[in-house]
């Protein structure tokens, strides 16, 4: 590709690293060389990106609600009118097909039109003096400079999750990108000018490890959102507790269940086990990779989830072309990491039914796979493989359907499938999950929160809720008795 932007965006503009660090981008799917000169913020980048956010703060904070919702839609219609190029940088850097990249980037689109409605409108509360004499008033602030780091398997959607209602609310913000999809996030730096933020009010970072850990330990931050591995929640989390306590909201993955009950219908409950869940290559943190399906109806579900499994791996190929169903892993090392699974699960002799191997000699292609009765105690099945991998068990009733969907430490994502309303209600009440699905693959809605219980992690991104994270209550209370005569 041309015409690639790979420079840090910071205040307005952008400018190469300090350090004079890069890091390359590989296709996932032939290996080719996509560009050796993404930039790696230093800490004096992350230092002026803060500094930036900083100063633009007050400014910001203090713009008519009306006006940041113009910039913000403005913003969102350039999304939509450079999705063709946005989806074609998405796809070149960690696989993703285009036709799946547009629809992760029209997603974000509507998630900035949603909260620029709230864009001035988030009203405080007031309550009567009564008997003490004392008028009350709770009002919520932004919280001033914030932070986000995304994950690589949908970036769009992750960072206007975090940026959105950061903006909203009148904060500042620094977005780090993943390494391995870096590219589509660079390029948001024109659309940012052109949408009309002033300088300084978002930033976009590109790096690893080491930058994340920066902006998760700089003291002039006041809240960070991070989405990843549990490990490397963990470790934001320690940070801002050493460094200046700052908010922090967490999403950190799953091992969701998918609960398909004797009533179900059976060729909808195969369709969203099987395309809907391998639709970004199982590199979706609630995807459904444990399937739970009662005694009596497994024999024919498993031949069709096998049948709808061999046709899956037969539409995957080149990311780059429209009619591309699935594509390859985001990169080498996450190839291998699913690989290490595969292997595994064959050294401990758990039965494949399906897949479990390397498609091709070129690329990071797996066989969309099916792992039969594995032990309970099995790694693939209790932890998050993050690939094109299913483990399917069975089930005698209802409790022992909820018994085994709640026997793990993960809780953001699952799915019920049954035609009987009241079980579906009943059974989603006990799952100790952040989201359920109801006869669907569970889809996300600007209108409703998106987060997990457990190690799943904390706080919510979306919805009303996605809003509430970036603001702080304060109370003022006024004595209504000085001055009465």
């Amino acid at each position: 590709m041309t015409d690639i932007q790979t420079n840090l965006f910071i205040n307005g503009q952008y400018v190469p690293s300090s350090s004079g660090e890069t890091l390359s981008i590989y296709s996932p799917n032939d290996d080719s060389l996509v560009s050796d000169k993404v930039q790696v913020a230093g800490e004096k980048d992350v230092d002026n990106a803060v500094a930036a956010a900083k100063k633009a703060f007050p400014a910001w904070r203090d713009t008519a609600g009306h006006k940041r919702a113009a910039i913000m839609l403005k913003f969102a219609d350039l999304l939509e009118a450079n999705i063709d190029k946005l989806a074609k940088l998405e796809s070149a850097a960690m696989g993703q097909p285009v036709s799946v990249a547009k629809k992760m980037i029209l997603g974000p689109v509507a998630l900035w039109r949603y909260y620029a409605g709230y864009s001035g409108k988030v009203a405080g509360e007031s309550f009567p003096p009564d008997e003490d004499g004392t008028y009350k008033i709770v009002q919520y602030e932004p919280i001033g400079v914030c932070a986000g780091i995304c994950a690589w398997n949908g970036t769009h959607v992750l960072a206007a999750w975090k940026m959105a209602p950061a903006m909203a609310t009148g904060n500042t913000f620094v977005l780090k990108s993943s390494e391995k999809s870096p590219l589509a996030a660079c390029a948001y730096g024109d659309l940012l000018n052109q949408a009309g933020f002033p300088p300084g009010v978002i930033n976009v970072l590109t790096g690893a490890g080491p930058v994340g850990s920066m902006l998760a330990h700089h003291m002039d931050i006041g809240k960070i959102a991070f989405t990843g591995s549990a490990a490397a929640g963990r470790a934001v989390m320690a940070a801002a507790a050493k460094s200046n306590l700052k908010h922090v909201s967490l999403e950190l993955g799953g091992k969701s269940p998918a609960l398909i009950f004797d009533d179900a219908d059976l060729d909808n409950a195969v369709e969203h086990s099987s395309t809907s869940f391998l639709r970004n290559s199982g590199q979706i943190c609630f995807a459904a990779s444990r399937v739970l399906v009662q005694e009596s109806i497994a024999p024919k579900f498993i031949e069709k989830i096998k049948d709808a499994f061999s046709n899956a791996e037969k539409q995957m190929g080149d990311p780059s072309l429209e009619d591309t169903a699935f594509g390859p892993l985001a990169d080498k090392k996450q190839f291998e990491r699913v690989m290490s699974f595969l292997t595994g699960a064959r050294e401990e002799g758990v039965q494949v039914l399906v897949g479990g191997e390397r498609l091709g000699d070129k690329g990071t292609f797996v066989k969309p796979t099916v792992f039969l009765n594995p032990d309970i105690n099995s790694k693939v099945y209790k932890d998050e493989i993050f690939g094109p991998a299913i483990s399917v068990r069975t089930f005698k009733d209802e409790d022992e359907a909820i018994e085994l969907a709640n026997a793990t430490t993960y809780g953001l994502g699952s799915t019920v499938y049954t035609n009987d309303i009241a079980r579906a209600l009943r059974v989603a009440g006990k799952i100790e999950a952040g989201t359920v699905g109801i006869n669907s693959a569970f889809n996300t809605s600007p209108q409703t929160p998106f987060g997990g219980f457990k190690q799943s992690g904390y706080g919510r991104e979306s919805g009303p809720e996605g809003l509430k994270e970036y603001v702080q209550p304060k109370t003022i209370h006024i004595n209504m008795n000085v001055g009465k005569k």
